[in-house]
């Protein structure tokens, strides 16, 4: 089916809306003849010029726009917006059915901090421990948003396990605690920088990095993020 009949045959409460960010060909009628024209082929500018002129947005398919044409900004920008992530161009290349180093998508990533709640048992060849278990204070209770296993080397993973010794506990009280087995629970006294994609609709970090420990903040100061707060 093509979009316009798609368009076309929705109803007034159908919320889907799309955006279009290149076009590969269009249609237009000289001298009662209908003629396509080729833009894939063009550079990039071209195409976005060539999309602009053919179609006219509603409220289903808009027109994607340029954060900024400074790739820095652009990244800042999206991290604000807490988009995802964001396609970067060459403006100069044509469309191309395949990967192209022209053409990047680049996934943006939050920062924020996380106490240590505990930790997994190793498994494999890793040492000293498997994952960091991690939480924030939520109306004063402690709030499992899940762990970590990426962003350690040996020596990461022998310093963390040597200052985590006197911080063993049997229990520890959260909300939606952690349901696996051979997990160790520490006392809540560190805290960790993390780096991850989204906070899901449930409150868990999605794809986490642990980037180091922060001895400037005390944990009962590490709250849900703004965007899930």
């Amino acid at each position: 089916m093509r979009l316009s009949s798609l368009i076309a045959a929705a109803s007034p409460d159908f919320s889907f809306s799309n955006k279009a960010r290149d076009i590969l060909f269009t249609r237009s009628s000289i001298a009662c003849t209908q003629t396509v024209q080729i833009c894939g082929r063009n550079p990039y500018w071209t195409d976005v010029r060539c999309l602009k002129e053919s179609y006219r947005p509603t409220r289903l398919l808009l027109l994607s726009r340029r954060l900024s044409a400074n790739g820095f900004d652009a990244y800042n920008l999206a991290k604000q917006r807490g988009y995802e992530g964001l396609v970067a161009k060459d403006s100069a290349s044509p469309y191309v059915e395949r990967r192209s180093k022209y053409w990047l998508k680049v996934k943006v990533h939050q920062e924020d901090e996380f106490v240590i709640v505990g930790f997994t048992a190793p498994q494999g060849a890793r040492q000293h421990f498997g994952a960091l278990l991690l939480g924030v204070y939520e109306h004063d209770k402690l709030r499992y948003v899940g762990k970590v296993g990426t962003g350690f080397d040996k020596n990461k993973l022998a310093a963390l396990s040597k200052q985590f010794g006197p911080l063993i506990v049997d229990k520890l009280a959260l909300l939606d605690s952690p349901r696996e087995k051979n997990v160790t629970f520490l006392k809540p006294k560190l805290v960790a920088q993390i780096s991850y994609q989204e906070l899901t609709a449930d409150k868990k970090l999605r794809q986490p990095v642990f980037l180091g420990l922060r001895d400037d903040k005390r944990p009962t100061e590490v709250v849900l993020p703004e965007v899930m707060a």
